[in-house]
Parts: structure tokens; C-alpha cells; sequence
């Protein structure tokens, strides 16, 4: 599957496509030079500093992300091709906020922090040392697990069909929603895919409260309302609903 960066200097042109000019100059002939979202299509495109996306190219991506379909109208062309991709973001809140339409697209976000325990942070410099070393040995020594952790992936996307999704856990999720004020309804469709996922992943036949509970902060956190009378961030707010809601 195609990984594709998407940098923040990209042009429209490179982003979408457009007419090739070196065959054009040199053949005469109009041909059309894909983009970055047709080497995307079925697979990732990755943007670093997603919230410093310039807006032209962020309503770009919310008309292909709603259609799966680029479209190319430009110098006497008329192209139309898939472009069905996981999206990929990673940013610094503090340098800039996401619009919100494209922020509902990312179906789980992650808040990284750094390690506060003593122990983690000895071993996440001791692997970084190990590493600059000697790149190949250090990936040779945790070759078998990612082996292990590859199996144990295709196996899952082998078993999700099979995992049943009760009528409880659906209401489990539109309850948390609805507590939360989430608009629409892709929070409670993520939550429920991300259960099933992880179910498949622990080799459970149906999706139930744990998995939900797990899934809920990745799945909910970024869709939330701001609340000037909550000054609680976000992962709290989400915390205290599951809590309320599975206590129910």
C-alpha cells in the first residue's frame, strides 16, 4: 500500500494533478500528470503539521474525502479518477487549530505526551542510543515481535467479519455521544468500528462495554464542543461521560 507525505508547500497542481507540459511541449500532446492523491488512492497520505494546512488545499481534501473521487478541470482537461485514501495527520495544537470540517474526517486522534515516569524515559533513550548505533542490528533485534504483531493483525482483519455487534453496545455508544454533544453521527459510527476492530484484535467474538471504554477517548476526544463553563480538557470530559454513561 502507497504511504504518501503531502508537504505543506504543495501546490494545487501537485496535489491534484494537471496537464503535462513535457509532453505537451514536446509531443504536443495533452496528457494528464497525476498527483499526490491518485499515487494516494487505497492507500495513506500522510501530512505533517496538518493544522498549518493552507485552506485552499483543506477544502480540497473535504470535497475528495466526501466523494472518494478526484476531479481535474483545467487547461482543456477533464479527468476523473479514484481517490480512496486513509488520511493521516500529525500537528501541534498550540501553533494553530483545525478547521473543524476537516478535523470530524479523522476518525481517532491520539494526544501524545511526553513520559513522566522515570523508568520509560531511561529506556525511550536507551533504544534511541541503541538504534543510532546500529540501525540494522536494532531492527533485527525487534524483527520477531513485529513479526508476531503482523500476524496477529492479519488474523484480526480475518476474524472482524465474525464479530457480532449487539443492539446494547449501540446504544452504549449513541448515549455516550448524545452525552457528550458530539454533531452527527460519525462519533458513534468510529466508536463502533474502532470496538469491532479491537474485539478482532483480543480475538472477542462481539464487541461489548470494555472495548468501547477503550476506544471512546481516541474515537471522541476531538469532536467535543468547546464549553465556557467546562474548563475541563477534553480527555476528562470524555472520561466523566463513560464513566456516567457505563455506569448506567
Amino acid at each position: 500500500m502507497p504511504v504518501v507525505d503531502l508537504p505543506l508547500g504543495a501546490t494545487e497542481d501537485r496535489v491534484v494533478g494537471a496537464l503535462d507540459l513535457e509532453r505537451a511541449l514536446s509531443q504536443g500532446v495533452k496528457a494528464f500528470e497525476p498527483g499526490l492523491l491518485a499515487r494516494a488512492n487505497r492507500g495513506f497520505l500522510y501530512i505533517d503539521e496538518v493544522n498549518l494546512l493552507e485552506d485552499h488545499l483543506v477544502d480540497l481534501l473535504l470535497d475528495v474525502a466526501a466523494s472518494g473521487e478526484n476531479v481535474v478541470e483545467r487547461e482543456g482537461l477533464s479527468i476523473r479518477h479514484p481517490a480512496r485514501f486513509v488520511l493521516i495527520g500529525s500537528g501541534n495544537p498550540e501553533e494553530g487549530e483545525l478547521r473543524p470540517q476537516l478535523l470530524d474526517r479523522f476518525g481517532l486522534a491520539v494526544e501524545v505526551r511526553t513520559p513522566e515516569d522515570l523508568p520509560t524515559r531511561i529506556e525511550v533513550v536507551r533504544r534511541r542510543a541503541a538504534f543510532d548505533r546500529d540501525p540494522v542490528a536494532f531492527s533485527a533485534t525487534w524483527q520477531s515481535e513485529q513479526q508476531a504483531l503482523r500476524r496477529r493483525l492479519t488474523a484480526a482483519r480475518q476474524r472482524l467479519a465474525q464479530v457480532a455487534t449487539p443492539d446494547a453496545a449501540i446504544e452504549r455508544a449513541a448515549r455516550l455521544c448524545i452525552a457528550l454533544g458530539t454533531d452527527g453521527l460519525r462519533g458513534e459510527l468510529t466508536l463502533i468500528r474502532a470496538a469491532r476492530a479491537l474485539a478482532a484484535f483480543e480475538e472477542d467474538t462481539a464487541v461489548g462495554d470494555a472495548q468501547l471504554r477503550r476506544v471512546a477517548p481516541a474515537a471522541l476526544r476531538h469532536r467535543l464542543r468547546r464549553n465556557p463553563l467546562d474548563e475541563a480538557v477534553a480527555g476528562t470530559r470524555v472520561g466523566r461521560a463513560v464513566a456516567e454513561v457505563f455506569a448506567a
